[in-house]
């Protein structure tokens, strides 16, 4: 069907206007749908209408005609669509304005008309979204994974993919969530059919990508995130959803965020929260949290003080001022605001409150309180021994490499920051393998090692200075001068030739004899990437080797 005409019927409008939803055409749908509003205000017409004015982000119309939707469905005593209007305006009031006191009413509301019913696919979805946000809006995995684990059989019951498959997905968080790293069998099952074809709704299919994406981010499994972000991404401008476009450009930048690539980070997260702003507030939160951290690795504290006293509503601000306070040599306030932290997300909540533990430990080896310092250790060191993905290790092998060395056991420090330092760079993280090497460079001072402490202080300051981590980096060249040595200066005859975060790593395993295969390994890259970035480490530093690169490097004081 083209365009409708004075002989188009209202139930051809709205079999095109599914149709043309079902396709993915959203202006074309809202086109249909609008002129069989015009025809005759039913029920079916105006949820049609809404449907396509979701997915263009037009929040007035999208509300405005869900809510008379509902209640011509309620008017004609059709409990069922009733119910599934009842249970989109529960979702919608959480994402698009942030009101959870509505959103909870309508939840309600649709349990209510729900009941007398037999099983139906609605039943599920109201499942699904219900546990959604327990679970990313009340920090409630255990409540999450039942009402996802409930969804997932009754559409295995109903033989309904899309409500069993998203619920798998749904319940695969949950558990990730709580630390059980089983979870991520479920959803690799669930992406892998989302993205297979064998899903037809694509609400469905962007929820099980995103529960994945969450996962990952949560056991710090970044090169997994990215892959299925692009992927993800791929599917939005397919759909031209731009709101799941920009949450997903905010996930994809936590990922960047980690891997050093703060500049794209940063373009990614104000173009994200920006586009959040406008059509989804209550989505907005988790683009200014990575934004404020973004700020506080970059040394701008103030600036990342002002961007969590927007969201202070959010647990996750106070974790992120706890960070701020221990930057400001203030232990004594991180650990008050850490303790604020753990008391409103649930010890369910595991890899939530895993960084928390890790700064609580932190805060507790400046202060001197060593067997204080043990407890959040504990915790976390049985997390990392249920996660078990690198980054997690990494980050409870520097939790006792500090607090061993607030101890004053520098040998058993030692040991465990190296450990840290493999795994982080192996994770491809520039900025803590930094602060690990800077960590190790103290301890080394203390066995009174200056000449290897100079030369992991050196690496440190090089790699704070790559990804424009200025306060951290200060901190280095403080270090160095305590040293005897003169900290690299920006801005002075280009000290660092240019070079990413990722082409130092790469310089230092090859000043220290690797051959590409093997800093493939350790870098978990491709030998072909490995070889890209020597030859562009070899074009920037000007010399026609590897040996002659690690010698100027070494003479620039870059390693």
């Amino acid at each position: 069907m083209s365009t409708p005409t004075d002989t188009t019927t209202t139930k051809e409008m709205l079999a095109a206007g599914w149709q043309a939803l079902a396709r993915t055409e959203w202006d074309r749908a809202r086109s249909l749908f609008e002129a069989a509003v015009g025809r005759d205000e039913s029920a079916e017409a105006l949820e049609g209408l809404s449907l396509a004015a979701w997915w263009l982000d037009d929040a007035v119309t999208m509300f405005a005609t869900r809510e008379h939707a509902y209640r011509l469905y309620r008017r004609d005593g059709d409990l069922r669509s009733a119910g599934r209007l009842a249970t989109l305006l529960g979702i919608d009031y959480f994402s698009f304005r942030g009101e959870a006191a509505i959103g909870n009413g309508w939840f309600r509301r649709a349990h209510r008309l729900l009941e007398e019913l037999p099983p139906v696919p609605e039943h599920g979805w109201l499942l699904i979204w219900e546990g959604q946000i327990r679970l990313l809006a009340d920090n409630d995995p255990a409540t999450a994974h039942r009402l996802g684990q409930e969804a997932a059989d009754l559409g295995r019951t109903l033989g309904d993919l899309d409500v069993e498959m998203t619920g798998l997905g749904l319940e695969g968080l949950a558990a990730v969530t709580a630390g059980d790293i089983e979870g991520m069998a479920k959803l690799d099952e669930a992406t892998a059919t989302a993205v297979s074809g064998d899903m037809s709704e694509p609400i469905g299919i962007g929820a099980t990508c995103c529960y994945l994406i969450f996962a990952c981010e949560r056991v710090r499994d970044f090169d997994r995130a990215v892959q299925w972000c692009e992927r993800l991404e791929d599917l939005c401008r397919q759909w031209r959803f731009a709101s799941l476009f920009a949450t997903c450009r905010t996930h994809h930048a936590g990922v960047l965020l980690w891997q050093g690539d703060w500049k794209e980070a940063e373009v990614q997260l104000e173009a994200a929260t920006r586009e959040l702003e406008a059509s989804r507030p209550g989505k907005v939160a988790d683009g200014i949290l990575r934004l404020a951290e973004l700020r506080r690795r970059q040394g701008r504290l103030d600036e990342a003080e002002r961007l969590l006293e927007q969201v202070s509503f959010s647990p996750h601000a106070l974790f992120g001022l706890a960070a701020l306070a221990l930057d400001r040599d203030q232990a004594a306030d991180a650990l008050d605001l850490v303790d604020r932290f753990l008391r409103q997300v649930p010890d369910e909540n595991r890899t939530d409150r895993a960084a928390a533990f890790e700064l609580a430990v932190r805060a507790n080896a400046v202060m001197g309180q060593i067997d204080a310092g043990r407890v959040p250790l504990a915790e976390l060191e049985a997390l990392s021994d249920a996660v078990t993905t690198d980054p997690m290790r990494a980050s409870a092998a520097f939790a006792r490499g500090v607090l061993a060395h607030a101890e004053g056991e520098n040998e058993v420090s030692r040991r465990h920051l190296e450990d840290a330092l493999d795994l982080f760079q192996r994770s491809g993280a520039p900025f803590e393998a930094a602060e690990a090497r800077l960590e190790l460079a103290r301890v080394l001072i203390d066995l009174g090692r200056d000449d290897l402490a100079l030369r992991e202080a050196r690496s440190a300051h090089a790699a704070l200075l790559a990804v424009g981590a200025g306060l951290a980096a200060r901190r280095a060249g403080a270090l160095l001068r305590e040293l005897g040595a003169s900290p690299t200066r920006p801005g002075r005859g280009e000290p660092t030739f240019g070079l990413s975060a990722r082409e130092l790593e790469v310089l230092t395993l090859v000043a220290q004899g690797h051959s590409n295969q093997r800093i493939a390994e350790i870098l978990v890259l491709s030998k072909h990437t490995v070889r890209r970035h020597v030859a562009n480490i070899l074009k920037k530093m000007d010399v026609p080797s590897r040996t002659a690169a690690a010698a100027l490097a070494t003479r620039e004081s870059l390693l």
